[in-house]
């Protein structure tokens, strides 16, 4: 899907979403085969594992998927996009590690993540004006009675429950594993990124993702960071 194909999917019930998503290059690739989103898989048995995983792609989530306010369209949050780049110099990382995160698994920042995270707040409040409220159905898909007093009120507060202070920047790559999955998952994704894992990275543009008609995202827009 590329950028023009925003003008034919601006429906009222359209997401978009902010991530940070590798550009198109071995890591890219390689991911993409890992969800089952590119080329052959790299093992079968992932398909099941990987169906959140592959509806959204390969990302880190910045600013979690919303429709646009009114009086807001697509066209108006490139432009913003491109401003907000402007203004932002690239966030290097230690690198990525390997994580299990309460029985899923995906890829973490090493080292000091402070100036991540004031990258992903400043994310978040930017493109604020661009969010619609939550429906109570958006609500209920968080399963507020789950989240923490804290979560709960960035929720009602952002649209979404992991930002500011709660934030964790990581890229899923499974859904929430059965021990006897995770013993032999594990192992595998280490084997299948073992080229781009320990090694820094730099956190250098905002993509653009846009939900189609299929619910599965799509990246249209990608803006450098260049401040």
């Amino acid at each position: 899907m590329r950028l023009s194909s925003i003008q034919v999917i601006t429906r009222a019930m359209t997401r978009y979403a902010l991530y940070f998503a590798p550009e198109t290059g071995s890591f890219a690739d390689i991911a993409a085969r890992w969800l089952g989103r590119a080329g052959d898989p790299v093992h079968p048995d992932l398909w099941p594992l990987t169906a959140s995983a592959r509806r959204y792609g390969f990302h880190a989530t910045l600013k979690a998927p919303f429709r646009l306010a009114e009086g807001q369209d697509a066209d108006a949050l490139v432009a913003a996009m491109a401003d907000f780049a402007a203004t932002q110099a690239p966030v290097p990382l230690d690198g990525l590690q390997l994580a299990n995160l309460d029985g899923f698994l995906a890829l973490v920042p090493m080292g000091d993540t402070t100036a991540l995270d004031a990258f992903a707040a400043r994310v978040v409040q930017g493109f604020e004006p661009f969010r619609a409220p939550l429906t109570a159905a958006d609500i209920a898909r968080r399963n507020p009675d789950r989240l923490s007093p804290r979560q709960r009120a960035l929720l009602d507060r952002w649209g979404y429950p992991y930002v500011m202070d709660e934030f964790r920047f990581h890229m899923t790559l499974t859904e929430r594993l059965a021990p006897a999955d995770l013993d032999w998952v594990d192992p595998l994704a280490r084997a299948t990124f073992a080229d781009h894992l320990h090694h820094p990275v730099t956190i250098d543009a905002l993509t653009l993702c846009v939900e189609g008609a299929e619910g599965v995202f799509h990246p249209v827009h990608r803006a450098a960071l260049v401040g």
